[in-house]
């Protein structure tokens, strides 16, 4: 389980930041790998011996250098950057403002989809269409894309800092490196993109039958696909967009993204239908991509532009340059090469939705909506407790590459600590009252009590493996912050993939959704498993035998909370207030066990928090 069309996407605000940190210009981290340098894309320049200041900034002016081009924070005109502490903050809470609008606008946009179309046939035709996006989203945006493209633009950046001084304005922008690179890649993917848009047009049908080839009537799920299919050329463009832009340290437009595009998908509902029906939502899906791309577009031609510029008397043009140089401004085959075990990582852990829709797709109508309802709500803990491995990843990435392994160790075992603290005290919330918090989310229109307890039931299951799909995240990282990333988080992440299609298909025909979503449950906890052995003989010595007797207690800890809020949740009639109190009444227990069997995580907790303060507060004004 693992969320593909987010409610949020938390890992922007703290990659982004940490992208901007470094003091000379160097691949920003985006996404779950950190790559320092890709080879094929260009390596930095060793820059000459600077100029006196007004030289430099008489050379600038004439340059017409913009944001991105050597200053931190982008000051354009020429005017004093502000302190890049400052900007760092103000950067960290904007992202971090509009991520939280596009996890309430994710969570409206759900709510509407239950309460327009309910649990039946036509949600689930609509899901299977929303595969496609789902898969394109962490391809395209998330991950693949970010990877190959911030450190492409990143190396251009340097080289256009590197080599401007001295230029007439007219000779800096004809010979940009940041426009070879744009005029190298852009034109490219748009014709792969929509060539591949438009086969999955064509081969919906196909489409449909391989994921979900019990469907009784396929046809309006085929209708949907071929909507949603648009968001492959969308989701490309958008990913390509944000992945320039924050190269140039514009946060805001990539950020505001995920809001635009459920704002889009709400809109076409609300709209439409009563006319289309469920098709509404695949065209407000479509509607919902072309908007992340055009909310972008106008800081993408004011930062970057598109491609070169032709001077009237045909100079030489920087295109015309030996192969040598041409290629050093574009990503290659040997950069794609190094970023596979992160693409076939991703792939394999969002494979997971697709195998619970083809085997629910034999099942009775509703069965997909339910599963899409419960893991929506069963994920929240695991989202918020990897925020933690999200802030603290860049301080594991650079003590891998100084070579600093006991602090790397130290750090990664105090993150599996506080990660599975909070996603079991979740666990045991979501556990406890499920029905409560479906039903104050979910239960109005035409979602139906029975489609409460439906839900609710599928979703205590789902929960078990929320601990290994927080371990996963968190363990994934330390993989990933090596100078070239191993494949054995994908193999680990197949194999797990495995047991989950094993189980999957046996249990599914005696426990129907509950046999789905418990064969997500194994499959996640053995790959948790075997990154967890993997990590300490690997990558970094952590003493995994004391890792797994912390995580016992916890669990220990999360069990007593759980069966208290099983027993207390139905005793209060109002399901609001019965989820409120829930949501102190989880933690006390959580605590009071976890202080009684002595689990130095909970007795701990407070001092850690504030350590961990501190460090963040100490990098955002103390990054140079």
């Amino acid at each position: 389980m693992t969320d593909t069309t987010p409610w949020r996407r938390p890992a922007a605000a703290a990659t982004e930041v940490a992208a901007a940190a470094g003091r000379s210009p160097r691949p920003p981290e985006s996404g779950p790998a950190r790559t320092p340098a890709l080879p094929g894309t260009a390596t930095v320049t060793p820059q000459p011996a600077p100029a006196p200041a007004p030289a430099r900034a008489r050379a600038r002016a004439r340059a017409g250098a913009g944001p991105g081009s050597g200053t931190p924070g982008g000051a354009p005109g020429g005017n004093a950057p502000a302190p890049l502490g400052q900007f760092l903050a103000k950067a960290a809470a904007v992202t971090a403002g509009l991520t939280a609008a596009g996890a309430l606008f994710g969570l409206v946009r759900d709510q509407t989809i239950a309460h327009l179309f309910g649990a039946g046939h036509d949600s689930d035709s609509f899901l299977i269409a929303w595969t496609v996006p789902e898969m394109a989203s962490t391809l395209l945006i998330e991950d693949a894309m970010a990877l190959l493209m911030v450190p492409a633009f990143s190396h251009a950046l340097a080289r256009r800092a590197a080599s401007r001084a001295g230029l007439t304005r007219k000779e800096a922008r004809t010979q940009d490196p940041v426009r070879l690179l744009v005029g190298a890649t852009l034109p490219r993917l748009v014709v792969l993109l929509a060539a591949v848009a438009s086969v999955l047009i064509v081969a919906a049908p196909l489409v449909v039958g391989v994921l979900a080839p019990g469907l009784p009537d396929p046809r309006l799920a085929i209708e949907c696909t071929r909507m949603t299919a648009l968001t492959v050329l969308s989701f490309g463009i958008a990913g390509y967009f944000s992945a320039a832009l924050r190269a140039h340290r514009s946060f805001l437009p990539p950020a505001a993204i995920y809001v635009s595009y459920n704002v889009g998908i709400i809109a076409a509902m609300v709209a439409l239908h009563a006319v289309w029906g469920v098709r509404a939502a695949a065209a407000g899906v479509a509607v919902g991509g072309l908007l992340m791309v055009l909310v972008q577009l106008p800081a993408f031609i004011r930062n970057v532009g598109f491609g070169r510029r032709r001077s009237k008397n045909r100079e030489p043009d920087p295109l015309d340059a030996p192969r040598g140089r041409r290629d050093r401004d574009r990503p290659t085959l040997i950069a794609f090469a190094l970023i596979a075990p992160v693409v076939f990582f991703a792939v394999f852990r969002q494979s997971q939705v697709l195998v619970e829709r083809f085997l629910a797709a034999s099942l009775p109508s509703g069965a997909i909506s339910h599963l899409n309802y419960a893991q929506k709500v069963a994920q929240m803990p695991m989202v918020l407790s990897l925020m933690i491995c999200t802030v603290t990843f860049p301080v594991v990435a650079q003590a891998m590459a100084g070579g600093e392994r006991e602090k790397a160790r130290r750090r990664v075992e105090q993150d599996l600590a506080l990660a599975s603290l909070a996603v079991l005290m979740g666990s045991a919330l979501v556990i406890g009252y499920a029905p409560q918090i479906i039903e104050v989310l979910f239960e109005r229109g035409a979602f139906t009590h029975q489609d409460t307890l439906a839900t609710a039931s599928v979703m205590r299951v789902y929960s078990l493996g929320l601990l290994g799909h927080c371990l996963v995240g968190a363990l994934s990282r330390p993989f990933f912050s090596t100078a070239r990333p191993t494949w054995f988080p994908a193999l680990a992440m197949g194999a797990g993939l495995l047991v989950n299609v094993l189980a999957g298909a046996f249990a599914v025909r005696w426990w129907g959704t509950y046999g789905i979503a418990a064969a997500n449950a194994a499959g996640i906890s053995a790959t948790a498993v075997l990154l967890l052995t993997g990590l300490g003989s690997r990558i970094v010595s952590i003493e995994v035998r004391q890792v797994a007797l912390s995580i016992a207690r916890l669990a220990v800890s999360a069990l007593a909370a759980c069966v208290t809020g099983w027993i207390a949740g139905p005793m209060i009639p109002d399901p609001l207030l019965s989820a409120a109190l829930g949501c102190l009444l989880v933690p006390a227990m959580f605590g009071a066990t976890g202080t009684a069997i002595r689990a130095i995580e909970v007795i701990a907790l407070p001092r850690q928090i504030a350590q961990l303060t501190s460090q963040l507060t100490q990098r955002f004004r103390n990054v140079r």
